[in-house]
């Protein structure tokens, strides 16, 4: 089984009355929307990670494309 850790955090009271009604709202505990919204951004940023790397390779992909195919302009007539 999972271990469980307390946390704390510091919101804006707008952003606190949102979090309660949505609890109510939906019959969630808070902890339950909190681990999800965390979550959710932890794998929004894993995302974003990822794409700036393929973005990254396609770069270099490109450029070793370009040499490859001056060098073989070079040999073939």
């Amino acid at each position: 089984m999972r271990r469980k850790r307390k946390l704390s955090v510091t919101i804006d009271e707008e952003t606190s009355i949102a979090i309660d009604r949505a609890s109510k709202t939906y019959h969630v505990p808070k902890s339950q929307l909190a681990r999800e919204a965390f979550r959710m951004w932890l794998k929004k940023q894993t995302q974003e990670l990822m794409a700036k790397g393929y973005e990254e390779m396609a770069k270099e992909d490109k450029e070793y494309v370009d040499l490859y195919f001056d060098a073989q302009r070079e040999i073939l007539p």
